[in-house]
């Protein structure tokens, strides 16, 4: 699945991108960690599957499911996915009894989209399901982390995925909060981190952003022929980027 979806990402989307100073700080923690993000996109799913097979490939990984979801796409079940109902009240308590269970394992690793819907990033506060305000209970020696996802589209025909984590917060830290302030508190971390990135992708810079998977640049097809030629006749080296340099290949000295 990591291999298909890594496909899929280089066909349809131009890059996925980490931002440096978003770079999980995790090593040498022993117990399990809860990723948590937004939600903003259908590409969330493939996006954390990338990210946990480039940044954490010792660690087992597991995230809930939409129920509903999780039977028309059954492979998820294969690969980490849990049902959970978003619908009910039973839904909560699936998530929980699955949570204490998957988090008393060593090295587990659970992602949770802790919007339980598609959001836009925009929207403050961000309304984070209380479910994820019960884990440090569930998993006192555990870290939660906020991940911030954003999608836009730069100078390629392809979107840009965006990523990066938040400072870590110690479970055992957030067991003197009540559960609401536990909420709170995780809602201004994510948030706090999803700002930062959001500054940066409206920059439209690459440079504080490491490619973890790249895709295809340029048009494609006969327009992209009729530039590499012209590149050729040029003496130039053809590069389908939207940015591409028209530097001759060989500069005179």
């Amino acid at each position: 699945m990591v291999a298909y979806f890594g496909r899929f990402v280089r066909r349809h989307l131009n890059a996925l991108r980490l931002a440096e100073w978003g770079r999980p700080a995790i090593a040498g923690h022993p117990g399990p960690v809860v990723v948590y993000s937004n939600h903003p996109s259908w590409w969330d799913a493939a996006i954390i599957i990338l990210l946990a097979d480039r940044l954490f490939p010792n660690r087992v990984s597991y995230a809930p499911f939409d129920a509903r979801m999780l039977e028309r796409y059954g492979v998820f079940s294969r690969i980490g996915a849990f049902a959970v109902d978003l619908e009910s009240a039973r839904g909560a308590a699936q998530f929980l009894r699955a949570a204490r269970s998957l988090l008393s394992r060593p090295g587990t690793m659970m992602w949770v989209t802790a919007q339980g819907r598609f959001v836009d990033i925009r929207v403050r506060p961000l309304g984070l399901k209380a479910g994820i305000a019960h884990l440090p209970e569930l998993a006192p020696d555990a870290v939660l982390v906020p991940l911030a996802l954003e999608y836009a589209f730069w100078d390629e025909r392809g979107a840009e995925a965006f990523a990066a984590f938040g400072k870590p917060i110690p479970a055992r830290d957030l067991l003197g909060l009540s559960r609401p302030q536990r909420l709170a508190r995780l809602d201004d971390d994510l948030t706090a981190t999803l700002d930062r990135l959001s500054a940066d992708v409206i920059a439209r810079d690459p440079a504080p952003f490491t490619d973890l998977v790249a895709g295809a640049k340029g048009v494609g097809g006969i327009y992209d022929g009729w530039r590499r030629l012209k590149a050729l006749a040029a003496g130039r080296r053809f590069d389908p980027a939207h940015r591409a340099s028209d530097a001759p290949r060989n500069p005179a000295p």
